[in-house]
């Protein structure tokens, strides 16, 4: 069961701010290489201040990171810089881009969830986690108590009955947030605040029975809203049940929305030197049929052409080729793991263990040390020719009914499976999720 709440959401205020750009943000996770620096020299509001705290010399127990998040939060609500929702809301979120030339519009809207266990099956994961980041966003959540980036949370709804009824609710509206983002500067997002009670109640009573809901980006962050929630509860034992820790702010996508997209995420092999490129074809041929190719586009092209049969690409040395599996029943036997055969079969699952831990040789926390991750191949072609890299492998998108197949199964993906793009940004809208406060 799906139970969702609108919420009385913290929002930048309008008449300090008629355009967002300044203060919105990537998610904390993708700050990064320079990028918080930037946030900070756009505005000395803009929400990395708070999501992302630059650490300063001298920083202990008392002044930190996690207490000046706190501060300027609670700093820009009194100064007016941060104003509350009159009355409690759903947020219809659209994001318009372009992928391959092909423009496209991905439709969410953004709800209070109400957090359940894994094992209940209301939501699901579908990629591992790891300790350090839910360390960092447990000790944000319980200096701020507020929700400040949506979960990216999918839900099946194979006929979009409700992305039709918000597109109903906003037709003719103006959006109440038009803004472009510093980092993804070619993806237009759009908010409507939508608090007619009929339309809210309509999109919980649609909601209410769904199940097997995916967690497309945000595993750290359900996580840690559920150890948050377990603490909140022993600390108030009479707090009630609709007490806001009880909840998260997600942002809901259909998993048939025709603007979902996944991405690939490329592999860059270095400093690792133990086989060269000639080597590594060589002894890939007894499984992979490889398939040399003039250049990138002729790469690309190849591996889409060939998608079924997973064809991995692979670049060294200034040449491209395309390693093609001979036969799929050939996984069974190179992947000895007890998983499921939906998980065997992912290009990113053949890649890691049969290419990378099989035939290069790298056990898993090698993996760990000399894999650099990339959106855009470019970039890993560029360190190779370099010599700053060994090889790059480049991949296909993982399919929305491969992601589906392995969390309704219970299996979790390997890590970087899934990129969704574009990135739902942070700064639309804040949940406050103290002991004081209710939803529904």
């Amino acid at each position: 069961m799906a139970e969702i709440s609108p919420f009385r959401g913290v929002r930048y205020n309008p008449e300090r701010f008629p355009s967002l750009d300044v203060v919105v943000s990537q998610p904390y996770d993708r700050v990064r290489y320079g990028l918080q620096d930037k946030y900070y020299d756009l505005s000395p509001y803009n929400i990395v201040r708070i999501i992302k705290n630059k650490q300063e010399e001298g920083d202990d127990e008392n002044n930190n990171v996690y207490t000046r998040a706190r501060d300027n939060y609670h700093r820009w609500l009194g100064e007016g810089i941060l104003v509350r929702e009159a009355q409690p809301a759903l947020y219809v979120y659209h994001q318009e881009f372009t992928v391959n030339g092909e423009q496209r519009v991905r439709k969410a809207f953004i709800a209070a969830l109400k957090l359940v266990d894994f094992d209940e099956g209301t939501v699901l994961p579908h990629e591992r986690t790891h300790a350090g980041p839910k360390v960092d966003r447990l000790n944000l959540l319980r200096a701020t108590a507020a929700n400040f980036g949506q979960i990216f949370m999918l839900y099946p709804d194979r006929e979009n009955a409700i992305n039709a009824l918000l597109d109903a609710a906003i037709a003719g509206r103006e959006p109440d947030v038009d803004v472009v983002e510093l980092y993804e500067k070619d993806v237009r997002q759009k908010m409507w605040v939508v608090t007619d009670p009929e339309v809210i109640h309509a999109v919980q009573a649609a909601m209410q029975p769904k199940r097997n809901l995916i967690i497309a980006d945000g595993h750290h962050r359900y996580e840690t809203a559920l150890n948050y929630r377990n603490q909140m509860r022993a600390a108030h034992p009479d707090a009630p049940p609709n007490a806001a820790f009880n909840y998260r702010m997600v942002a809901l996508v259909s998993m048939d929305d025709p603007g979902l997209t996944i991405l690939p995420t490329h592999r860059e092999i270095h400093d690792y030197g133990a086989m060269s490129a000639g080597a590594f074809l060589e002894r890939a041929k007894p499984y992979f049929e490889v398939v040399p190719v003039a250049d990138q586009p002729a790469c690309f092209e190849l591996m889409a052409q060939r998608e079924r049969e997973h064809a991995i690409g692979f670049y060294a040395a200034g040449k491209y080729h395309v390693l093609v599996l001979k036969d799929e029943s050939l996984l069974d036997e190179l992947i000895t793991e007890d998983r499921i055969p939906a998980w065997k079969r992912l290009d990113v699952t053949i890649l890691h263990k049969v290419l990378l831990e099989g035939v290069l040789g790298m056990s898993e926390h090698v993996v760990e040390e000399k894999v650099r991750y990339h959106r855009d191949p470019q970039g890993a072609i560029d360190n190779v020719d370099r010599g700053e890299g060994e090889y790059v492998f480049l991949l296909n998108p993982t399919k929305i009914s491969e992601v589906k197949a392995c969390s309704t199964q219970g299996e979790k993906m390997p890590q970087k499976s899934t990129d969704f793009y574009p990135k739902m940004i942070s700064g639309l809208v804040i949940c406050p999720v103290s002991v004081d406060e209710t939803l529904g």
